[in-house]
């Protein structure tokens, strides 16, 4: 088999289902977002979408790119869609189910074009299925949604822009009681 004529299909499938090849997780707890005691790993979801940044005027401070909402598919291990990532910061899975996150810890990645990787407390808000009973999540293993490149001045107030961002969540349950 001709394997130069197979990597053009093999690089199409894998964009078609987006981020379906999840890293894996790490072996060891990623210091920084110790998830509480007794909690164990759930889900491991792989995320690709965008962060959204508006220009803004705060407090009549200099004009600046601030954060707005992520906004990202999920998918599942097998490259299938799995759910949503949205402003809450929230994540609704296919079946309903929903939780909300409260960032706990944050780690800036060494590649400057990285959002942050975080630990989240959540709490569930809708439905029983995938998400509930979710007591934590980390993001991980992050590329790209930085704030945007393109300059933030007077003339730009009110713009809004979309960076592309990929990431993997991992989803923790249980703990102490």
């Amino acid at each position: 088999m001709n394997s130069t004529r197979f990597l053009p299909t093999l690089a199409a499938a894998i964009a078609a289902v987006g981020c379906a090849a999840l890293l894996p997780l790490a072996a060891e707890p990623v210091p920084g977002l110790l998830v509480p005691e007794g909690e164990k790993p759930r889900l491991h979801l792989a995320a690709r979408g965008v962060q959204i940044y508006e220009c803004r005027r705060v407090d009549g401070m200099q004009a600046a790119w601030l954060f707005v909402a992520p906004e990202a598919k999920l998918f599942d291990e097998q490259g299938r869609l799995a759910g949503r990532h949205d402003a809450g910061p929230s994540w609704q899975a296919d079946d309903g189910s929903r939780i909300v996150g409260t960032v706990v810890a944050k780690i800036v990645p060494q590649d400057d074009d990285s959002v942050p990787w975080l630990l989240l407390h959540t709490r569930t808000t809708g439905g029983a299925g995938r998400f509930a009973g979710v007591t934590s999540v980390q993001r991980i293993h992050t590329s790209g949604g930085t704030t945007p490149a393109r300059r933030c001045d007077d003339t730009s107030l009110g713009r809004v822009e979309r960076v592309p961002y990929t990431a993997d969540y991992v989803f923790f349950e249980g703990g102490q009681t």
